[in-house]
């Protein structure tokens, strides 16, 4: 999970995102008015995950009015426009109820959050892969085993479940959280109905 320190210029962006990309990039060039994948990859810390890269992208540009966010997306290279028409986050939401959530889509949430830190506090599961062999199989475990797990609250009390690798521990103030929506199950049965959580990727302080 990394903290994403959101531009609060146009100059800022571009100095920032038109950097050449990692030293591998040959064929791209820094200050060359046309953001790349490769640039944007570096910036976000990944390589060549585009619903991530997207979602740094609109986590980092937060804070700018939509005439700034426009003439930045106005320089994206013509496949990562597509990329980011297909994967943006239409509005940032204070903790919306879970019907309002599409599974494997971008969020970014607002709202401060408290971290849950044991079992008996809360109750999900997630299904992960496991390997033997050539063989793939999955099974239920505990979301709280594989994750750090947070209650985000809203200023008007609303509040939902984010999660991100276990390490980093989120601050307990309000904060913009950007990350992808997963499924949640309050038990092991597969019939019952689930529920959502996020993945936390980024997050930014929120004032």
């Amino acid at each position: 999970m990394k903290l994403v320190e959101p531009y609060q210029s146009v100059d800022e962006a571009m100095k920032e995102l038109d950097n050449g990309g990692r030293f591998y990039n040959l064929w791209t060039k820094a200050d060359d008015g046309v953001i790349s994948s490769a640039e944007l990859a570096k910036v976000a810390g990944i390589f060549s995950d585009k619903q991530k890269m997207v979602l740094y992208l609109q986590m980092a540009m937060c804070k700018l009015s939509a005439d700034q966010k426009t003439s930045i997306i106005a320089n994206l290279e013509d496949s990562l426009k597509q990329s980011f028409g297909d994967h943006k986050v239409e509005a940032i939401l204070n903790c919306l109820p879970t019907t309002a959530m599409e599974l494997g889509k971008n969020v970014m949430i607002k709202g401060t959050p408290k971290q849950i830190e044991s079992k008996s506090d809360f109750n999900g599961f997630i299904m992960v892969p496991i390997m033997t062999g050539s063989v793939t199989t999955f099974s239920m475990i505990p979301i709280i085993d594989q994750y750090e797990v947070y209650e985000i609250r809203s200023e008007t009390d609303e509040k939902f479940t984010l999660a991100h690798a276990k390490g980093a521990h989120l601050p307990e103030e309000e904060l913009i959280v950007g990350g992808v929506i997963k499924e949640l199950k309050a038990s092991k049965n597969d019939d019952e109905a689930a529920k959502f959580f996020v993945e936390a990727v980024y997050y930014a302080k929120a004032k």
